[in-house]
Formats: C-alpha cells, structure tokens, sequence
C-alpha cells in the first residue's frame, strides 16, 4: 500500500489531483491511500509518519509549503515530497528540502504518470527499512539506520534514533521478532542494539560509535559476541 497525500488549498484542483491518482492506480494496479489537507499546518501536526509521498502546493494561507516541508525534514528525512506551484522560482527554491521535484500548474496525466513512474522506481532500487511506532503523541517513521537501541522502560520500550528517544508499547519479545535478520542483537533482557553502531566491548560493557554504554549480561554474552563477530565479519 502506497500512501499519498495532497496538500492544497484549491480543493478543485484537489479533486483534479486526486481523479489522475486514482486513475494512475487502477491502471498500474498499485494500492494507493490519498489523504487530503487544506493547509500545510494541518499536514504538519499531527504528522502521519505513515506517509510515502506528498503533494505540497507552495503558496497556502496559514502555513505555507516552504515551511511545511521545513517542519516535515524535522520528522521525517525520507517521505518524498512534490511541490506543486504556478511560479518556477518557487519550485528552485524548494530544492533546499530536498524535494523530490516541483510541478508547474496546471498538471495533466502524462506528467503524474512521470512523476510516479520515477518515484516508484527510486523506491524499488532503495529500500530503507524503518519500523513505524505509534504511541499516544502520534505516528512516527523510524528508519533502522538511525536506530541506535532499544531498552525496556516502565513495562514499555524506549527507542533511541539519531534525532530522539521515541516511547514504543510493543514487548521486548515482539520487538526482537519484527527486527529479526536486521542487525540487531539482544545484549541484555532489557536491551537490544544496533549492532552498526557497536564499537567494541570489553567484559559486560558496550560501546557504541556515540560514546553511549550499554550493559551486556553474563547469560547473552557469548550468543551476542557470535553475532556481534559474524556481523563484522560480513563488513570487512
């Protein structure tokens, strides 16, 4: 399933965008969601980290696209993001978040089967894997690249990424189910790490590239050390 979203004020040209998407997935057979949004704050908060590709009209009332896509980077590196003006200059501009293309209004067929064709082949060619977390402040997209480790935290998990520590209801047991051939190994009953980010380990410690230590258990440390041995094994 693909997720879409259409941010834009004009909703006639929202019904237009939202008819050739609709068409584009009945004639490539492509599961497509379309979410909707008036207002480029309506996008941003609450953020749907489920989200794939956005369609961001530049030039809106309350928040415009420039700002929007701004507040998306902070969220969200990789959701693919289409800006949709009536001005060139804007469209250049939006390159400083790094947008995947600009479009000129009016938009015909020809060019959104483009633009999906070539999104749709970017995505095939670069897999990133990412787990998406939802908890009571929201929906969040976690890249496993950013993903430092994992701990245990008052009967719930605690994820630490690269840009903060997001609050997970899942167990430890499912959590290391879902990350299962990922490069992540349990060190402990209340960690499982990133095995990327381990620079070494000396007697029940870990160290990690950021300078973070994490315990090892006397119990897991052989099992780890083997996976831990196999996987720089398979980087040298």
């Amino acid at each position: 399933m693909l997720h879409v979203a259409i941010c834009d004020d004009e909703e006639t040209f929202v019904q237009h965008l939202n008819a050739l998407l609709t068409r584009y997935a009945q004639e490539t057979g492509i599961a497509l969601k379309i979410s909707t949004y008036r207002d480029g704050a309506d996008l941003v908060d609450p953020y749907d980290a489920s989200l794939d590709l956005i369609f961001l009209d530049i030039q809106m009332c309350a928040m415009d696209g420039l700002r929007a896509a701004e507040q998306i980077r902070k969220l969200d590196s990789k959701v693919a993001i289409i800006f949709l003006t009536t001005l060139t200059q804007y469209g250049l501009e939006g390159y400083q978040y790094q947008a995947t293309n600009y479009i000129i209004k009016p938009l015909q067929y020809i060019r959104l089967k483009a633009e999906m064709d070539k999104f749709l082949a970017r995505r095939q060619t670069e897999p990133d894997p990412f787990l998406l977390i939802v908890n009571d402040t929201g929906k969040y997209k976690v890249f496993l690249r950013d993903l430092r480790y994992i701990e245990t935290f008052n009967r719930n998990l605690l994820c630490h990424t690269e840009q903060e520590n997001i609050l997970s209801y899942k167990s430890m047991k499912e959590m290391e189910s879902t990350l299962q051939g990922q490069g992540f190994a349990r060190c402990h009953t209340s960690y499982l790490v990133n095995l990327f980010f381990v620079k070494g380990v000396k007697k029940l410690e870990i160290t990690l590239v950021t300078g973070e230590t994490i315990p090892i258990s006397q119990p897991k440390r052989k099992e780890f050390m083997e996976r831990l041995t196999e996987y720089w094994g398979d980087l040298l």
